[in-house]
């Protein structure tokens, strides 16, 4: 058994997929196929089922996943700290990040670090703040950026940015004229949720308990798991969603949807970081610089 094997089979039992696996991994769809096969082969195991052309974890496969992923990190844990001590930051650093950080906010510090430090190989992975802090408890990332609150004492939170999100309605909603709305106009319309675990649903969801106003009060016509899909069903309908104004702004200035006239208050992103893990020159370089670099919070 290889690190190259572990990292076939958890990609593939990631996304379920040997083609999608194989993009992601850079190999041939056959050298995928050819690694889980010796894999199952060398340890007489059946990892996956095969079901045309999907592709599911059996029950030996989800019990030997956490196996090799903790087989992986631990890999990575030695070879972080043999280029530690090295003395300059390099090896790899893993940042899992929420979609408005990771799509619309922190691609720039990335290009800003990899020019300081061109020998450190990043790895980006966007999903929403639970994921990404679950990322970060796992170790599978090295740090987090997101916004919204991540529970738990195990992980220590740094603001970094600000933010504000944003009423957003198609130009053919009642809203659209910028009409000046009270709390209790938002029960009027039908929503575009972003999914439990956002950081976006996560901030309205505080926001409108700050008003007195529960979530579930507002009339929810979809649950969508990205900004992009909220805006997009907001443009094409007469539905409302609330994003960062950072994901709203090429839309709202290509006149596909409108800002409606209902303030919230400023949001914070901040990092996440392992209390009780080691943390890498790569990792402590890149805090500096968003601590250095970002918004005044």
């Amino acid at each position: 058994m290889t690190l190259e094997q572990l990292r076939v089979f958890l990609e593939v039992a990631r996304l379920e997929h040997v083609t999608n696996a194989a993009g992601v991994l850079n190999m041939t769809q056959s050298a995928v196929s050819a690694a889980l096969a010796r894999l199952e082969t060398q340890h007489g195991v059946k990892l996956f089922d095969r079901v045309g052309r999907r592709i599911e974890l059996t029950d030996q496969g989800r019990r030997f996943r956490y196996e090799a992923a903790a087989v992986l990190r631990r890999a990575e844990e030695a070879r972080q700290m043999l280029a530690d001590m090295a003395g300059q930051p390099g090896g790899r650093l893993a940042i899992a990040a929420s979609q408005t950080v990771g799509t619309y906010w922190l691609p720039p510090y990335l290009v800003q670090f990899k020019a300081a430090y061109p020998s450190v190989e990043i790895s980006l992975s966007v999903g929403n703040t639970a994921w990404a802090a679950e990322q970060v408890r796992e170790g599978v990332a090295d740090l987090a950026v997101v916004e919204g609150d991540a529970l738990g004492t195990d992980l220590d939170a740094q603001p970094v940015a600000r933010d504000r999100l944003t009423l957003v309605v198609g130009p053919d909603h009642l809203w659209s004229d910028g009409r000046a709305l009270a709390p209790a106009d938002l029960s009027q319309s039908a929503w575009a949720m972003r999914e439990p675990g956002s950081g976006t649903r996560a901030a309205l969801e505080a926001d409108l308990e700050t008003l007195g106003i529960q979530l579930d009060a507002l009339p929810h016509a979809i649950e969508l798991p990205s900004n992009e899909a909220c805006l997009a069903a907001v443009a094409s309908g007469v539905t409302a969603t609330v994003v960062s104004m950072r994901a709203a702004a090429p839309h709202l200035a290509a006149g596909r949807v409108r800002a409606a006239h209902f303030a919230f208050p400023d949001r914070v992103f901040g990092t996440l970081v392992h209390a009780a893990r080691h943390r890498s020159r790569a990792a402590v370089a890149f805090l500096e610089m968003l601590e250095q670099a970002a918004d005044d919070v």
